[in-house]
């Protein structure tokens, strides 16, 4: 169900974007609109994970460098007949975890140096397992394509705010879309995009958190984990860009309020709750 869901929002995504091109110019918006969307996606399948890893300063470590974390991934990753990706640690004191590479054979896991400190070897296996899982599902993909879907659909609805100051559109109606279209696209587009974004984002996280559960085999450790986790994240905020804070097990950015009604990660307490309700059925 989480799968068809996921397929559901990234199919209205591009939908999105045709919609946001034709409303700006008609058929032939929608054609570069969907060229536009094309190209962003080819762009972020083949760097998007060397571009992260550089972002956070990651440095590819051996055994030899750090033997219980590569130990850990490596363990994890034959019990789930899965290539073993490489390995990284973020030079970050700020406890947190993400998963990168566009599909199993060209993954990596990275780690800060923050959570590596905090958790024990078990809540470790539960948090690298969530990754790997993140891996299996080719989560990674699937986010990434969401975010540049929203993106350019945010994009698109700048264009039009900006052809719509300096009236661009105002003389040739027939070539472009419809200025109310385009009014409601620069107003209700971006915000609609970045909820559908979000809503993949989480449904996303349930599934890895009960898939890293069953890899580990100790949904408990995975659960301890999360909320020692999302505490270190609020005590030690990471100076983390929004458009990756998908990708970690925890959201890094710190903030309450309005901002948590839009995040990309589940509530804490329903994550950990689910992962007690596993725990529960697997006795």
């Amino acid at each position: 169900m989480n799968s068809l869901r996921t397929m559901v929002l990234l199919v209205f995504l591009t939908l999105m974007v045709v919609w946001a091109g034709a409303a700006m110019g008609g058929q032939q918006g929608m054609t570069i609109a969907l060229l536009f969307a094309f190209g962003m996606n080819f762009i972020s399948y083949w760097f998007s994970d060397k571009i992260v890893l550089k972002m956070y300063r990651a440095q590819e470590v051996t055994e030899a460098e750090a033997p219980t974390l590569y130990r850990i991934v490596r363990n994890l990753s034959q019990k789930a007949s899965m290539p073993m990706p490489k390995v990284y640690i973020i030079p970050e004191m700020t406890p947190n975890a993400f998963a990168t590479g566009r599909n199993p054979n060209h993954a990596a896991v990275a780690a800060t140096e923050g959570i590596i400190r905090l958790l024990s070897e078990q809540e470790l296996e539960g948090v690298m397992a969530h990754e790997l899982a993140h891996v299996k599902h080719r989560d990674i993909l699937i986010g990434s394509i969401a975010a540049v879907m929203a993106g350019a659909i945010s994009y698109l609805a700048q264009m039009a705010q900006w052809a719509a100051i300096f009236g661009g559109r105002s003389n040739d109606r027939e070539e472009g879309g419809s200025p109310i279209a385009a009014i409601v696209m620069m107003i209700v587009g971006p915000i609609a995009a970045m909820l559908i974004q979000m809503a993949i984002s989480r449904s996303r996280e349930y599934v890895a958190d009960e898939g890293g559960a069953r890899m580990c085999g100790n949904p408990m450790a995975l659960a301890n984990a999360l909320r020692k986790l999302h505490m270190g994240a609020q005590q030690i905020p990471m100076d983390a860009s929004p458009a990756t804070a998908h990708m970690f097990i925890v959201n890094p950015l710190s903030g309450g309020g309005i901002r948590s009604l839009f995040s990309t990660h589940p509530p804490m307490e329903e994550r950990v709750a689910r992962l007690e309700a596993l725990a529960k059925g697997m006795r």
